[in-house]
């Protein structure tokens, strides 16, 4: 009388446990795997950016005379001209 129900059948909700525990271990290895290959990229463009940069020459640019403005010309300036 006492104990004669039956077992509840609970075999779905097994199956769905699993389900979602399946789910949240594969996004978890995703995001893993995800990080670490961001992490790869990272590593490599900074290895691009820590190597030496081979040294610029400058050309010196060429002396050249001032250019007259308007109608009257410019005049080089020179010490004895400074010293008037």
């Amino acid at each position: 009388m006492f104990f004669q129900e039956a077992t509840p059948d609970t075999s779905g909700y097994m199956i769905a446990g699993y389900a979602i525990a399946f789910i949240v271990m594969a996004l978890y290895v995703a995001s893993i795997y995800l990080r670490n290959r961001n992490l790869h990229q990272d590593m490599s463009i900074l290895k691009e950016m820590d190597k030496p940069v081979p040294p610029v020459q400058v050309r010196q640019p060429k002396k050249s005379q001032p250019k007259p403005t308007g109608n009257r010309s410019v005049k080089p300036v020179t010490k004895k001209s400074r010293k008037k």
